[in-house]
């Protein structure tokens, strides 16, 4: 089963420019993801730009032959150009809770060299989003498990 996420930053204009993941979108796996390999805003942009994805990985290009059906190791895989969709870029909207709105179970947001999440359309008390560092909400005991090294 997917845990579906969204990846986002925001634009120079001030609009959330974002795509949609479709597998492993939990924390200790996208989250952390983005938290050790896109730390670089032009990294980010290059990976939201390439529009939807069906698994995040730490290299945005592959250095040879790869498919949807035939990924390489360690390379994004993309709906568009791995495996020759069409409307699956970006989507981009005007505001925050507009986008958490509209969006998956996480929702990674870039901020300043930082990445946040809102863990299922969080909300505070007057019913705004509610963002964590991703780093708060990832458990040490699951990363451990998965094989990341600390």
């Amino acid at each position: 089963m997917a845990t579906r996420s969204n990846i986002a930053y925001k634009t120079p204009e001030g609009k959330i420019r974002s795509i949609y993941c479709h597998w492993d979108g939990y924390p200790e796996h996208n989250g952390e993801m983005l938290r050790r390999y896109y730390t670089d805003f032009d990294k980010v942009v290059a990976l939201v730009g390439n529009g939807q994805l069906s698994q995040l990985a730490k290299n945005v290009n592959p250095t040879g032959e790869h498919s949807f059906d035939n990924a390489q190791d360690d390379v994004c895989v993309f709906y568009g150009r791995d495996r020759g969709e069409t409307g699956v870029g970006y989507v981009e909207y005007d505001n925050v809770a507009d986008w958490v709105e509209n969006g998956e179970e996480y929702m990674y947001l870039y901020s300043n060299g930082d990445w946040l999440v809102n863990d299922h359309k969080a909300k505070d008390e007057f019913g705004f989003p509610v963002f964590d560092f991703v780093e708060v909400k990832i458990r040490p005991e699951i990363l451990k498990k998965m094989g990341w090294d600390n």
